[in-house]
């Protein structure tokens, strides 16, 4: 991937040409590798600035705002989400929540929706025993490395529930979710949010992306889903308004939303982050007024 490094290493970019780039090969019989577009290759290339450190990035992330990071506006943010996604802006209360709400996906669990169809609830567990390996989960890893990537709950039933649930009253395992949702959704989406030009309500805006649709790199995961907002607008970074890229972004987004269900609640995105945006929240400042499946949130 070095060589996406070098050829990308101003992203943001748009790519709007259909160029591809091929491995060559020592001999004639060496076996064909797949093209990889060069879209791919900016979006990987900006999912590993969101995760890794480069000297020049921090330098720049030094020199801006905490915005998202301060702990008033990062508790603000745990909020908002857990508004979406538990129906509460008690988001501590979700610690023990376990339950499969038919999306595909396998058991969702967790203050930020671990899935154990989506390799993120997987990789909590792996952490969290690596630390503390004589924990209630342990026992589970192998049906759940099995069941990674499909809804089923082959080896997990009946009893992972009931063991989620009493290993959530653990105050290290607590402090492993919050690790992990820091590791995985929270640190790169502010980081690449903060490269990109935007301030603490689009730091919010790519947190919520990348919870909701993935930190994954295909065309319906969160840097799928960025590298389609650039070809409409230009970035702040890049001189572009921040409202209208944003604006995009959201667009975007919720075109994703109803393609995964054309019946799909996107409030969290026409009576929430669309609000904020429109009201000129761009710092997120309190007080702030959202609604979410048709319930109403405060907080000042």
């Amino acid at each position: 991937m070095r060589r996406a490094v070098l050829l990308f290493a101003a992203v943001p970019v748009a790519i709007t040409a259909a160029v591809y780039f091929l491995a060559p090969t020592d001999s004639a019989e060496a076996p064909a590798k797949a093209p990889v577009s060069a879209s791919q290759l900016a979006r990987e290339d900006a999912k590993s600035r969101a995760e890794e450190e480069r000297s020049a990035d921090d330098e720049t992330i030094a020199s801006l705002p905490a915005g998202l990071a301060d702990p008033a506006k990062k508790e603000l943010a745990q909020q908002i989400v857990a508004s979406a996604e538990n129906s509460t802006l008690d988001w501590r209360s979700a610690y023990g929540y376990i339950e499969d709400i038919g999306d595909g996906q396998g058991y969702t669990a967790g203050i930020i929706g671990f899935c154990t169809g989506t390799n993120d609830l997987l990789g909590l567990v792996e952490h969290y025993t690596k630390a503390h390996p004589d924990n209630g989960l342990a026992r589970y890893l192998p049906a759940l490395r099995k069941v990674d990537g499909t809804d089923s709950h082959e080896g997990l039933d009946p009893g992972f529930t009931k063991a989620w649930k009493a290993e959530s009253e653990v105050a290290a395992f607590r402090e492993a979710q919050d690790e992990e949702r820091d590791r995985v959704y929270f640190d790169p989406a502010v980081r690449l949010a903060k490269l990109d030009g935007l301030g603490t309500l689009g730091q919010f805006i790519y947190y919520d992306a990348m919870v909701f649709h993935g930190p994954g790199t295909n065309a319906t995961s969160f840097y799928g889903l960025r590298e389609k907002a650039l070809h409409e607008a230009d970035l702040p970074s890049a001189g572009g308004s921040e409202k209208a890229y944003l604006d995009i972004f959201l667009d975007v987004r919720r075109k994703a939303m109803k393609q995964r269900k054309a019946d799909i609640d996107t409030s969290r995105i026409d009576t929430a982050q669309r609000q904020f945006l429109y009201d000129g929240k761009l710092d997120l400042g309190t007080p702030l007024t959202w609604a979410v499946y048709g319930e109403t949130y405060r907080v000042s």
